[in-house]
């Protein structure tokens, strides 16, 4: 396997390659351990055999780390199908670049690997393979008080574009970031609400604000919300 990244988890070695369909069992016996831990089920949307093909046969790319023979990671990217539920449109991207736009897909990191920043360095690798010829934009969807998953998106200078309910019934932040600008954006106004104030929130957003960023006081979480 061609090794695209390297490093150390405490002690041990590992390395990280672009995974392929023989990848597949792997994939999914990861998954299933991943899901089989979690205590709350709702905040994973487990991908079906299908789905992983689809990414694998060309449609995006999964990236894996490994020690020694052992799959411990994925993390995947999906160029999606164009309908009507596209993220394009939420983010306000033109039809014409739908096929532009690349979805921030699972993430998974097995329960006998987490606190070394696995999924942190996933996204770093992932996010800097992705070809810049082909594709201008990066959008993903997070529940609400995701907070793992938040932090992680936040942390990739993604920015919270909407905040609607998705998938038939699932309320979900979406989040956006285009590959092609350099600089951060120039913010002159802020406002701060609770993740829990979804219509405080939504409000900001068809005013133009984005979100930036989150923090945790007073036992809740609040979104920072700039323009």
């Amino acid at each position: 396997m061609e090794k695209i990244y390297e490093g150390m988890l405490g002690k041990t070695p590992f390395f990280v390659t672009k995974l392929t369909p023989q990848h597949i069992q792997q994939i999914e016996e990861l998954q299933h351990e991943v899901y089989e831990a979690l205590t709350d089920q709702s905040i994973l949307q487990p991908l079906s055999t299908e789905e992983f093909e689809y990414i694998l046969n060309g449609n995006g790319m999964m990236i894996g780390a490994y020690v020694e023979d052992q799959l411990i990671a994925f993390r995947a990217l999906l160029n999606p199908p164009i309908d009507e539920e596209h993220l394009g449109y939420d983010c306000g991207i033109e039809e014409k670049d739908f096929q532009r736009v690349l979805y921030q897909e699972i993430s998974n990191v097995s329960p006998k690997y987490r606190g070394y920043g696995l999924q942190k360095t996933l996204a770093t690798v992932v996010m800097n393979s992705i070809d810049l010829k082909k594709y201008d934009y990066v959008c993903s969807t997070v529940k609400p008080y995701n907070i793992p998953s938040l932090k992680d998106k936040f942390s990739q200078d993604l920015l919270v574009k909407g905040l609607k309910i998705k998938y038939v019934d699932k309320l979900r932040y979406i989040f956006y970031k285009d590959l092609r600008q350099d600089l951060s954006p120039v913010f002159t106004e802020k406002q701060v609400l609770s993740m829990g104030d979804i219509a405080g929130q939504q409000q900001l957003l068809k005013q133009g604000f984005l979100g930036t960023t989150m923090y945790e006081e007073n036992n809740d979480w609040f979104v920072v919300y700039e323009k």
